[in-house]
């Protein structure tokens, strides 16, 4: 027998005895009883706790075995213990889909499952298109009659040519194939691949894309993608890894703010401190030094307003060295940062005029 309980309830299994001797009179009475619940507090709680840890998975660090210091780092998409510094995943996971299907009356209108892979901004058809598989068996594993075959192939070859039959589906697929190598090249996170993979359809669908090059205005989204997630990158290291001209970049990315009427944020100076110094194995002293002259230079607008974010970190950091005692050329840390001597020793004298706390 089965019964149907909530989860508030226990069902306490029971199983009446069997009847060994038919003439005895014990035998002919009903000996089954009742099923007996435990609606105790205890017991309520510890249902609770159950589903509480089915539901919601925990993520413990491999070193310190915590999940209270369990931080998400959005730039790199990298799961991170901020106690130890170890590196759980390098991939957010996602669990705020079900891959399972609910098929009961019920719950069917409750839950929104889905199964297969999720929809993306990042394929030219954001993963909602279907193909004709190349194997030679049915859906129920049988071979296909030979007869079958040239039918099926020329099945195949028109399901492909029917997917990208118009020269803006052949636009975004050829785009999103050199956005693939470049996520390799400068380790784009998934959120920085989604906001790139937006920009770009949004310039195709203008028609600034004609005659321009595909490679220059996926950099350029590049770019602007990076500059609204607030990711410390430059237009060098996009350069180098696109494999084009830092000036064909700029010159595209102008007129795709200007075409589009976005509102670029700033690039935050702050940001560049740690990449600098890591370029120039500078220690962490002098980092939090120089997080300290920064603040105090951001706080004053006249001296960051206009300025190269590199150029001012280089300069704080090398402000930074003198007063730790930490030996560094000028030349060293220009060519972390990727600016001139010049421009460094410029920064110091404004710097050094400006605030009195350097005098």
């Amino acid at each position: 027998m089965v019964w149907n309980l909530t989860t508030d309830q226990v069902l306490i299994q029971w199983r009446h005895s069997k009847t060994n001797k038919k003439g005895d009179d014990n035998n002919n009475v009903d000996n089954r009883k009742s099923p007996r619940y435990d609606f105790s507090i205890d017991n309520d709680e510890s249902i609770r706790n159950k589903n509480n840890s089915s539901k919601h998975t925990q993520t413990l660090c491999s070193i310190c075995n915590r999940s209270d210091k369990i931080v998400t780092d959005p730039e790199s998409g990298e799961i991170i213990c901020s106690n130890c510094g170890m590196v759980i995943s390098d991939k957010v996971e996602d669990t705020c889909h079900s891959e399972r299907r609910i098929f009961s009356g019920g719950q069917m209108d409750e839950t929104r499952a889905r199964t297969g892979a999720p929809t993306s901004l990042a394929r030219h058809d954001m993963g909602l298109a279907t193909i004709i598989g190349r194997s030679d068996r049915d859906s129920s594993g049988q071979k296909i009659d030979p007869s079958i075959h040239s039918t099926m192939q020329r099945l195949r070859k028109w399901d492909f040519r029917g997917q990208l039959n118009t020269s803006s589906d052949r636009n975004l697929r050829t785009a999103f194939k050199l956005l693939d190598a470049l996520k390799d090249k400068l380790g784009l996170s998934d959120a920085a691949i989604e906001k790139v993979a937006y920009i770009y359809r949004k310039v195709q669908e203008r028609g600034l894309v004609r005659g321009r090059s595909i490679h220059a205005v996926l950099a350029a989204a590049v770019y602007i993608a990076y500059r609204e997630l607030g990711i410390s990158k430059t237009m060098k290291d996009i350069a180098a890894a696109s494999n084009l001209k830092r000036k064909n970049i700029a010159r595209t990315y102008r007129q795709l703010v200007l075409e589009l009427d976005y509102k670029v944020p700033n690039t935050d100076p702050t940001k560049c401190i740690a990449k600098v110094a890591n370029k120039a194995n500078l220690t962490e002293k002098t980092k939090r030094q120089a997080l300290n002259i920064m603040q105090k230079v951001t706080e004053n607008e006249i001296l960051s307003a206009g300025k190269d974010p590199m150029g001012l970190a280089a300069t704080v950091l090398y402000i930074s060295c003198i007063k730790t005692g930490e030996n560094i050329s000028q030349k060293d840390i220009s060519h972390a940062a990727g600016i001139t001597d010049v421009t460094l020793r410029n920064r110091f004298k404004d710097l050094k005029n400006q605030l009195t706390e350097l005098n």
